[in-house]
């Protein structure tokens, strides 16, 4: 009989995930290019290896019981690792990673990171890219769990590891703004705090995956639209569903349109202070695909540029 450190195998995980993922053994084969039998055949040998059942088999769906939910928990971290061990290895070999992961901030200018992304492929490096798109805190967050190797827009919080190095991108001057239709268009400057929570605020949700995460500019008791991200939020507005910080950059051109309307409100002026921010290891230099990245970030006109979002709405 087979034990379970013989049956857990990296492909053994990921066909069990399939299976979760897809809810179905008959999917899973087809999405594996398995005959049903074969799939289910090394499911139990899975399953007798370490004499649990993984799968309820009463229906048509593949629900995994507690067993199953636990093991793909695992199986998720377990894939994640070997992903991590053989990028460490790739770079040694050879000085580039197998991976990169960049986590943008959606107030970041997408179009100048896509920009970056073709002049980094034009290179034809052994390096596969990924970018992911963040909010707040679940930038830096996609940074401390592992998930990113560079973050780009960070708002630092207090309290970082050594192993984070990071490096300032530049201001970000924002401006309260509103359609020229919505209610507090009109009203006498500046507006105040008990105005404002009268009436619905704009805000991108913070995409860190637990806890509150961050709020900003928002009062207690205020209603709110919650949005994914920046370009959304800019486009509720202009929709008048509600009022809300932009970065000014970013507003400028509905300003000058007068498809927005700047108010002054009763507070402090909001500049943001960004940041890119990367794992750095002391035992190790930087891969070459992240040090390529690191290089293009010391630019004066490429920093000023990634903080200049535009969007055609």
């Amino acid at each position: 009989m087979q034990t379970p450190r013989d049956t857990l195998t990296p492909e053994a995980l990921a066909m069990l995930q399939t299976i979760g993922s897809t809810g179905s053994f008959a999917a899973a084969a087809r999405a594996l290019g398995l005959v049903p039998s074969a799939l289910t055949y090394r499911v139990r040998q899975i399953e007798d290896a370490l004499d649990v059942l993984l799968f309820d088999r009463s229906s048509k769906q593949a629900q995994p019981t507690a067993a199953g939910q636990e093991l793909l928990r695992e199986a998720s971290r377990l894939l994640s690792d070997v992903d991590a061990v053989a990028n460490r290895v790739k770079r040694v070999a050879t000085g580039w990673e197998a991976v990169l992961t960049v986590a943008v901030d959606s107030i970041m200018a997408h179009n100048v990171v896509m920009e970056l992304c073709e002049a980094f492929l034009a290179l034809n490096p052994p390096t596969r890219l990924r970018l992911r798109h963040e909010t707040l805190s679940g930038t830096i967050n996609a940074l401390t769990s592992g998930q990113a190797d560079l973050a780009l827009g960070v708002l630092l919080p207090t309290g970082l590891t050594s192993d984070i190095a990071h490096l300032p991108l530049g201001p970000v001057e924002f401006v309260f703004a509103v359609a020229p239709h919505h209610p507090l268009a009109t009203l006498p400057e500046p507006l105040s705090d008990e105005v404002l929570q009268q009436h619905r605020a704009v805000a991108v949700a913070d995409s860190v995956p637990r806890g509150a995460g961050l709020t900003v500019g928002l009062l207690g008791g205020q209603d709110v639209f919650t949005v994914p991200d920046m370009a959304s939020k800019l486009e509720a507005q202009l929709r008048g569903l509600g009022g809300g910080f932009l970065p000014l950059s970013m507003a400028q051109p509905y300003l000058g349109s007068g498809r927005l309307v700047a108010k002054k409100v009763n507070r402090a002026q909001r500049i943001g202070e960004t940041h890119y921010a990367w794992r750095n290891s002391r035992k190790a230099a930087p891969g070459k695909a992240l040090q390529w990245w690191l290089d293009q970030l010391q630019s004066e006109t490429t920093q000023r540029a990634l903080l200049q979002p535009q969007y055609r709405v």
